[in-house]
């Protein structure tokens, strides 16, 4: 059987390279590249603790949508994942795991509450655990304890982490927040399109106005998939509804903290046009929002 997987980044325990680059990551991660990370863990030192089964677990997952920072940094979101509890049940609560991973290893994990729970606190700094019965387990800092929407950010020392991509995204349109073209014809991407293709977008300064400070946002491109898409063949517009994505206040290395993220779905389109439907996680409540931005195109 034919892979269309390839593996361009491997880490240690300690995150150190075993094989392949950070560049080449990245430059998977610029072409539009699909984002698979597959870890090697034990159950009673990852999943409970108190269990005598030292039994190693393979994990892969998805992250389906991914970011590039100034060119030369990467990260990647798991966007559809309710927490699991190994090996025979979903988790307490019904919510969501937005894991991030960078690519030098450093995680986050922001978790949006949708069973209605009692908000006990309010957004802010919260106590970081030591995790003694977890000792590859290293939290770094904690955030909104007691809300709808914790999150934190740590390193987990899994055995190895490879970085997995299916880089047979094809750019065929680009064009400017303003609808200049850069590259390539919508005319391509709509034949595309009408032939069945999978369509995938790339959209610089999607993130920018959650940072704190405006005047130093990192240059950043996010790439999500889409779903249904739309083309008006008299004006020759595209349009495209994407799948569900997670915002991040730009950074390198990405970290979730209070009110610097969020997450929703997009609607955009080949004159630049992006209609945001975002979930403000805190409340559950849908703000709606629009802007124009460059955006490339990649079909499948």
């Amino acid at each position: 059987m034919s892979v269309p997987w390839k593996s361009v980044l491997e880490l240690r325990s300690d995150r150190s390279i075993a094989h392949g680059s950070e560049a080449a990551l990245c430059d998977a991660v610029r072409n539009g590249a699909d984002l698979r990370i597959y870890t090697e863990f034990r159950h009673d030192e990852h999943i409970d603790p108190s269990s005598d089964c030292s039994e190693r677990i393979h994990e892969t997952a998805e992250f389906r949508c991914t970011c590039l920072l100034d060119n030369r940094w990467s990260a990647g979101f798991m966007t559809l994942r309710q927490p699991i509890v190994l090996p025979d049940r979903f988790g307490p609560r019904a919510s969501m795991s937005f894991f991030l991973y960078n690519q030098n290893g450093e995680q986050g994990i922001a978790r949006p509450h949708l069973d209605g729970g009692p908000v006990i606190a309010e957004p802010g700094p919260s106590r970081v655990d030591a995790h003694h019965d977890q000792p590859k387990y290293h939290e770094q800092d904690h955030w909104d304890a007691g809300t709808n929407a914790p999150s934190s950010n740590f390193i987990y020392d899994f055995d190895l982490f490879r970085y997995g991509v299916r880089d047979d995204w094809q750019e065929v349109f680009s064009h400017t927040s303003g609808a200049e073209v850069v590259d390539g014809s919508i005319d391509a991407l709509a034949d595309a399109f009408s032939k069945g293709c999978e369509i995938k977008v790339g959209i610089r300064g999607l993130c920018s106005d959650l940072a704190r400070d405006p005047g130093r946002v990192p240059d950043h491109e996010v790439f999500i998939q889409t779903g249904s898409c739309y083309f008006y063949s008299d004006r020759k517009l595209f349009i495209a509804g994407t799948h569900p994505i997670v915002r991040v206040a730009p950074a390198i290395p990405l970290k979730y903290s209070s009110r610097n993220w969020d997450f929703g779905w997009l609607m955009v389109r080949t004159d630049g046009l992006v209609s945001r439907l975002i979930y403000d996680p805190y409340t559950l409540r849908c703000q709606r929002s629009q802007g124009y931005h460059a955006i490339r195109w990649f079909v499948r």
